[in-house]
């Protein structure tokens, strides 16, 4: 299966070249952007040309970004207002999350990707039909931004009630958006399970986020470090290989100093499953 990085694993680091030059030298032919304005400030004109520059004449491809979630540099502590969430009820603060999200996605003006990535609500929260509503209202106007820059909008997986695979196929089939997922295994795993979740979502999927957790937490560990099944979840994903990369999706680990390497390390021990 093709391998991909997303860029998660330095999200505490500026993105620049070097440590997409560490990507590339790992052995991953593709990687996702996540965009947290503390690593690639979207805003940052400057920033984004440098990278697409340097995307230009490199042979590491963009498979995907990954929406942002938070409008600060510092993981929404400035406050409430930061969090990006597109399931807002109130109608100026969910076209604030819409503009937000309209201003990352322009990075596809220079740096071309197929796919970006979105959460429908945010961790834990609860199920609530006018969410669905204003879910529908926002990713009607997102889906042809995207379109006009050459990009697919994919719904992820995430923990919350908003957002299971049931919730997710549902939503879908009473909006009739037409969106595909990215497969996201250790929500999964916190949810009602690998396999249940990806029989549920597996038409749909054309990426994946793969990190492991204990279960109860949203943990991003290196596979293998956690409890997931992975001979069992390798065997599912492998059944259907063309339709996605496996995309870690990962933690900086403490005390790792060749981040890269270590990433691909372990998607090597986990494709031994397939």
């Amino acid at each position: 299966m093709k391998l991909a990085l997303s860029t998660h694993l330095f999200v505490r680091h500026r993105l620049t070249t070097v440590w997409l030059d560490r990507t590339w030298d790992a052995g991953f032919p593709e990687v996702e952007i996540f965009c947290a304005r503390q690593h690639i400030d979207y805003r940052d004109k400057a920033q984004v040309n440098e990278l697409a520059h340097w995307f230009h004449d490199s042979e590491l491809k963009v498979h995907s970004l990954h929406a942002p979630m938070y409008s600060d540099d510092v993981w929404g502590r400035s406050g409430p207002n930061a969090v990006i969430d597109i399931t807002e009820t109130t109608k100026a603060r969910r076209m604030n999350a819409v503009d937000e999200i309209k201003r990352a996605l322009e990075i596809a003006d220079v740096i071309p990707f197929r796919y970006l990535i979105q959460h429908l609500g945010v961790t834990g929260q609860d199920f609530d039909q006018r969410r669905w509503d204003s879910a529908f209202s926002s990713l009607d106007e997102l889906k042809v931004f995207a379109r006009q820059r050459g990009v697919e909008i994919l719904l992820e997986n995430t923990p919350n009630l908003l957002s299971t695979a049931d919730r997710l196929n549902a939503f879908l089939a009473e909006t009739h958006l037409n969106l595909n997922y990215c497969f996201d295994i250790g929500h999964a795993h916190m949810s009602h399970g690998v396999e249940d979740q990806f029989e549920r979502m597996k038409e749909r999927i054309r990426s994946t986020h793969i990190h492991d957790n204990d279960g109860s937490a949203d943990l991003h560990l290196l596979p293998c470090k956690g409890n997931i099944d992975w001979p069992k979840a390798m065997q599912l994903l492998g059944s259907r290989r063309e339709q996605y990369p496996l995309l870690l999706e990962l933690k900086e680990p403490p005390g790792v100093e060749r981040l890269a390497d270590e990433a691909k390390s372990a998607a090597d021990r986990i494709t031994e499953f397939l």
